[in-house]
């Protein structure tokens, strides 16, 4: 797959299954992350691999995140099971380094680029990803799971393998709505 058709197709799959990544296509998916935008090379990230009884443990982290923050029985019972959706999933959390000329955000984009280049690293290998965050990216009880500094992001969940169906073409958005010309 060429690089243009790659990124004009890019495309979220939300149904994976095994297998996920291995070997010399999951390095190329960790190198793919670490050639993200990175201004003074501050290589601002943390990335945590969960396959397997990783995904177990992910899962249980997801559960008592559910129970401290007084979700329902019914999204208590799921939450352990939300990592089970892919055969892989990538935690990707910004590691924020104070610099003079780099500001937190800035190293919160760099890390969401090396998420964006991880899914499309698996896609080009004929894999495919879903980059998912909601309130578990966000939660106290996650972010004292993996140890995050006060400055740290958690940006996302990247779950990753191999799609269990071809996905439906996204529409195609007219460029004049989002983009202004200044000649």
């Amino acid at each position: 797959m060429d690089a243009l058709s790659l990124l004009l197709n890019r495309a979220s799959q939300p149904r994976l299954k095994a297998p996920a990544p291995q070997g010399d296509a999951l390095e190329n998916i960790m190198q793919a992350a670490l050639r993200a935008p990175d201004h003074a090379c501050l290589t601002p990230w943390r990335f945590i691999v969960c396959e397997g009884q990783g995904l177990t443990k992910l899962g249980a982290i997801f559960e008592q995140s559910a129970i401290d923050n007084d979700k329902s029985e019914k999204e208590i019972e799921r939450a352990p099971q939300l990592p089970l959706r892919a055969p892989m999933v990538i935690v990707a959390i910004a590691k924020y380094q104070e610099h003079e000329k780099v500001p937190r955000v800035e190293q919160i984009a760099s890390a969401s680029c090396a998420v964006m280049a991880m899914q499309m690293a698996a896609v080009a290998q004929g894999f495919s990803g879903m980059w998912r965050t909601g309130s578990y990216a966000h939660c106290d009880t996650v972010r004292e799971a993996f140890s995050l500094a006060e400055g740290d992001e958690l940006v996302g969940f990247l779950y990753v393998g191999t799609p269990a169906f071809e996905g439906a073409a996204k529409p195609q958005r007219d460029t004049a709505d989002y983009f202004e010309f200044w000649s």
